[in-house]
């Protein structure tokens, strides 16, 4: 099959060669993209008077029925086809003869696939925030149901201070809603039009490229032809914004994996979401969130993939950059599918509140109750810190628990304890005394999920 750039060429084209360099096996998912591009493209030429009225007309009519043909199959691609945009240019000719060949002025492949992947990457982005919302909504929901659950919370992986569940599951909103809000900044720096510059230099025909803009939904045009075809930042600051997402993701499969081992036992996922052993028949495995975890590697990595491809480019378009569409669709299609089961496997969890209550009364939890108690009566804190120190070694050489300690215990380690450390060392009271501006205090809580639901999942 003759290539657009036979002419300065004297041998075909080596199969060797056209199987290393086709990209269409990957860029075929963008050809809804690329027709839309063209269609606005040719609308605009016909505006211009740079092409006819008719031929326009023509054209858009072919593209549209291609499009169909892709969409149900009819229409197969070829490797000999290179890309997404010679394939369908190719078959666009095969349709409406000639007149195809019009669909490539003022424009290169360097400007149009930059455009392709630009309005995919805004409907993908869009498209997660979706889900994003879904997941937040979800952990809302499960906050409000469990909102009078108690549990430890932990630094270190060590018994810390009680909590309510409902905090923990709420910390993960407030970690979404930055990925949101990044998301949504990335969004409008992909949201630039590159079509126009053409292959790095403008075009001497007299295009409009703010028209073409406007017909795609772009708020801005490139300002400068070379960077607007050299550039990938837009995707490589979204496999970035991606990758701190898929650490909140795993972060949040390892909690539910380690609270869903016998050790601890806080929750029990639905069998629904475990898979079993091939050889111990009394395995229930969080296999799911196992995957989850593992998969955000195959994220991380596609950073670094892009990172690594574009670090030595000079300026403008190379080669090297049609290898960007790996570690894009890659992480789309890791992301999605983990927000998308995820948001459904919260809704599939057993709580067992009382065991996070005992867990929330081991451990000397209410120790820096006891320290704020004796800063109230005028105590300074590092001195209260210490005292209560003391008084914890006590308890761990006697093997009992601070609220077990007798008033005389404690007086004699301190003698400004009264009768009413007992309203101190009272798990619940502890939950409800911390007020302060998004703390674990029910009525904080409850503020912080009735703030995400009036936003809607």
């Amino acid at each position: 099959m003759k290539k657009p750039w036979a002419g300065r060429f004297s041998k075909d084209t080596s199969h060797l060669v056209e199987s290393f360099t086709a990209s269409i096996n990957l860029d075929k998912r963008l050809y809804a993209y690329d027709i839309e591009g063209s269609i606005a493209h040719v609308n605009m030429l016909a505006k211009q008077k740079i092409i006819k009225k008719g031929e326009a007309k023509k054209i858009i009519q072919g593209l549209k029925e291609i499009k169909g043909e892709i969409d149900s199959g009819k229409l197969v691609f070829d490797i000999s086809d290179e890309d997404i945009h010679m394939a369908i240019e190719r078959a666009l000719e095969k349709k409406i003869g000639k007149t195809a060949l019009k669909i490539h002025t003022a424009r290169s492949r360097n400007d149009q696939i930059a455009l392709d992947e630009r309005l995919y990457l805004r409907d993908e982005i869009k498209d997660i925030i979706k889900l994003i919302q879904d997941l937040r909504g979800n952990l809302a929901k499960l906050a409000k149901v469990y909102i009078d659950v108690i549990m430890p919370g932990y630094t270190h992986l060590q018994h810390a201070q009680p909590i309510l569940f409902s905090h923990y599951l709420m910390a993960y909103t407030e970690m979404f809603k930055r990925d949101m809000e990044r998301l949504k900044d990335c969004y409008k720096r992909v949201g630039i039009l590159p079509l126009g510059s053409c292959a790095l230099a403008g075009t001497s025909l007299p295009i409009d490229r703010h028209y073409v803009a406007r017909l795609l939904g772009f708020k801005e045009v490139s300002e400068n032809s070379i960077d607007a075809v050299s550039d990938r930042d837009f995707i490589l600051e979204f496999l970035s914004t991606a990758s701190i997402l898929a650490m909140h993701l795993s972060r949040l499969a390892e909690d539910f994996i380690l609270w869903s081992s016998q050790e601890f036992n806080f929750i029990e996922i639905n069998d629904a979401f475990c898979t079993g052993s091939s050889i111990m028949p009394q395995k229930r495995n969080p296999d799911v969130l196992e995957l989850m975890r593992g998969r955000v590697g195959d994220v991380y990595g596609n950073l670094f993939n892009l990172l690594t491809v574009m670090k030595g480019i000079p300026l403008s378009y190379n080669r090297d950059m049609q290898e960007d569409k790996k570690p894009l669709f890659s992480t789309i299609d890791t992301l999605k599918p983990i927000l998308n089961i995820l948001a459904v496997l919260l809704q599939n969890i057993k709580i067992n509140k009382e065991k996070m209550r005992k867990a929330a009364e081991k451990g000397f939890l209410l120790a820096t109750d006891l320290a704020d108690y004796l800063v109230l009566k005028g105590v300074p804190f590092r001195e209260a810190h210490g005292i209560v120190g003391e008084i914890v070694k006590y308890c761990e050489k006697k093997g009992k628990t601070l609220e077990e300690l007798s008033l005389e215990e404690m007086r004699g380690l301190c003698d400004l304890i009264g009768s009413d450390v007992k309203n101190v060392l009272n798990v619940n009271k502890a939950i409800v005394r911390r007020t302060s501006f998004a703390g674990t205090a029910p009525k904080e809580v409850m503020r912080l999920i009735e703030k995400v639901e009036k936003k809607g999942p």
